[in-house]
């Protein structure tokens, strides 16, 4: 039976325990998304033109299992609730997995190819398995927007100072660890970052709990996805969380190559422990952090849907403005991809937020709490964004001749490089803007439906 709904606000130690989540999360995503290109291509030696088809062909898996892991935790019923029992029990697997994706053996490029299939996939499956769950109990966590928007700013400070951590640390652990064998170092650091990871999702487990009660409703699957296809502001904001993702992960993940043979950045150190490459990336994900921080401060000031528009046009024109710097111009090109990772701290931060809020007017319209159904949706929406945001660049680099461990690449390959890091993700940023434009759900609404949901609930809490 439903109780009351607990409006008392979220405790420190509880946003912290949520935020600890996405940190564990961003563990393996931020190397996944970073590095994975890099390794699969110019480590460990697998074709960039399959590398891109696998990334695409691997995301038919998730197209079935999001959805799938959604519904199974809606329905789950548990004394620990719907969603917080995955954070327990699918800790140890995603970091068992998680290092099998960097184990890199010794194989023929046919077996090289099968293995990065297989490990991909069943880590993919892990991460939905514990993800999706963990991204939904942001609906449950509070039945106050206010406090959500919280958890949401603390989920995204923490997922920054995990991707910081990534950005800061892979490069130098990998030399370190490795000695001299980068497949060795990948393998030893994704061990050193599971380990942490596990440990983090259990905090995440015992800090928080759920103070929405689930309703006993009828299951319905089709009526539910009927229900979240009516959406138009969760369609227009699934459809941009795809776009500004395909931008973010092709950025992000063209940056060793841009930094290697455009800038021709070395090994050296130019900052304490990092080389040129390493603080590019470290400064982007310092970027993100902050753009997380004030993402509630723009709030008293802005609709989340004009806040969207304004920081994806700004990160679109950041990327076009390092196209026009040259290659000796290495500060204004680590300032410029900084600002844009900056607005991308903003863009995430709102984009859970809209989902959850989405979930909560799902619910208002149809009578039934499907949080599960709708974040899963949504994070299929952002891995699909993410597998064609690593798949446009690997076909990049066939297309344009790249070829593996060749010092100076042609002239051709250089231009495809420079349309994968700073071209492309600004179209992609522009256009998630655009969809933005569509959606409905402002601040007005949400007081409303926040007003006759908490009176629906404290009825049948009564009941």
């Amino acid at each position: 039976m439903a109780g009351k709904p607990n409006t008392a606000p979220l405790s420190m130690v509880e946003k912290m325990g949520y935020g600890a989540g996405d940190m564990a999360s961003n563990f393996y995503l931020g190397v996944i998304n970073v590095f994975l290109l890099y390794y699969y291509t110019d480590v460990w030696g697998i074709d960039p033109a399959s590398a891109a088809f696998m990334f695409l062909i691997t995301k038919v898996i998730d197209a079935v299992s999001d959805p799938c892991m959604g519904l199974i935790a809606d329905r789950t019923r548990s004394r620990w609730g719907r969603y917080r029992p995955y954070l327990l029990w699918g800790a140890v697997p995603a970091g068992l997995l998680g290092y099998l994706l960097f184990l890199g053996p010794e194989l023929g490029e046919s077996g090289k190819l099968i293995f990065a299939y297989v490990s991909y996939s069943l880590f993919m499956l892990a991460y939905t398995a514990i993800n999706v769950p963990y991204s939904a109990l942001l609906a449950v966590i509070s039945p106050l927007a206010e406090e959500r928007i919280k958890a949401t700013q603390f989920r995204f400070i923490f997922a920054s100072l995990g991707t910081l951590i990534v950005g800061a640390t892979t490069k130098p652990l990998v030399a370190a660890l490795g000695d001299g064998d980068e497949v060795a170092g990948f393998r030893l650091t994704m061990i050193f970052f599971a380990v942490l990871a596990a440990g983090l999702f259990w905090f995440t487990f015992f800090a928080t709990k759920e103070r929405i009660q689930p309703v006993k409703q009828d299951s319905n699957v089709r009526e539910e996805i009927g229900v979240l296809l009516k959406n138009i502001s969760w369609i227009v904001s699934a459809i941009a969380g795809i776009s500004v993702i395909i931008g973010l992960i092709g950025r992000i993940s063209s940056a060793a190559f841009y930094t290697k043979y455009v800038l021709k950045i070395g090994e050296e150190n130019v900052l304490w422990w990092m080389d040129g490459t390493t603080l590019i990336i470290t400064c982007g994900f310092l970027g993100q952090l902050i753009g997380a921080l004030i993402t509630p401060t723009l709030l008293k000031f802005f609709e989340k849907r004009t806040l969207m528009v304004l920081t994806n046009f700004g990160c679109a024109g950041s990327i076009l403005a390092t196209h026009a710097l040259g290659p000796d111009q290495y500060m204004l090109t680590l300032l410029m991809y900084s600002v844009g990772i900056f607005a991308f701290g903003i863009i995430c931060t709102l984009l859970f937020a809209m989902y959850t809020d989405c979930a909560e007017y799902g619910e208002w319209i149809s009578g039934k709490n499907s949080a599960g159904l709708t974040v899963s949706a949504s994070i299929f929406s952002l891995k699909a964004g993410s597998a064609i945001g690593s798949a446009v660049p690997a076909s990049l680099l066939a297309m344009y001749g790249f070829v593996k461990g060749q010092a100076d690449q042609s002239e051709s390959t250089l231009e495809g490089i420079q349309l994968m890091f700073n071209v492309l993700p600004a179209v992609f940023f522009f256009v998630a803007g655009l969809f933005m434009l569509a959606y409905k759900i402002d601040r007005k609404l949400l007081q409303t439906i926040e007003t006759e949901l908490g009176e629906k609930r404290a009825r049948l809490g009564e009941a």
